[in-house]
């Protein structure tokens, strides 16, 4: 079984409009001065459309790094 890497906002090279604004209410929501629940709503509310339509719930959030290129089985020691 090949485990299929994870899809990232940051990947997509022209992402529709409705994405980017979806990217950008969520970085910019903690910046607003509202109430935390309500902040805390609309960034689960848009981690579960995530979640549903590309099958990753941290789309939005930053790519994880790797601290070099991936090995396969035979060249590890």
């Amino acid at each position: 079984m090949v485990a299929e890497r994870p899809k990232y906002f940051s990947d997509m090279q022209d992402p529709p409009e409705f994405l980017k604004s979806l990217d950008e209410t969520r970085r910019l929501s903690c910046r607003e001065g509202w109430c935390r629940a309500h902040i805390e709503a609309i960034q689960v509310a848009i981690d579960q459309y995530a979640e549903a339509a590309m099958g990753n719930r941290e789309f939005f959030l930053n790519k994880p790094h790797s601290i070099g290129p991936s090995r396969s089985k035979s060249e590890i020691p």
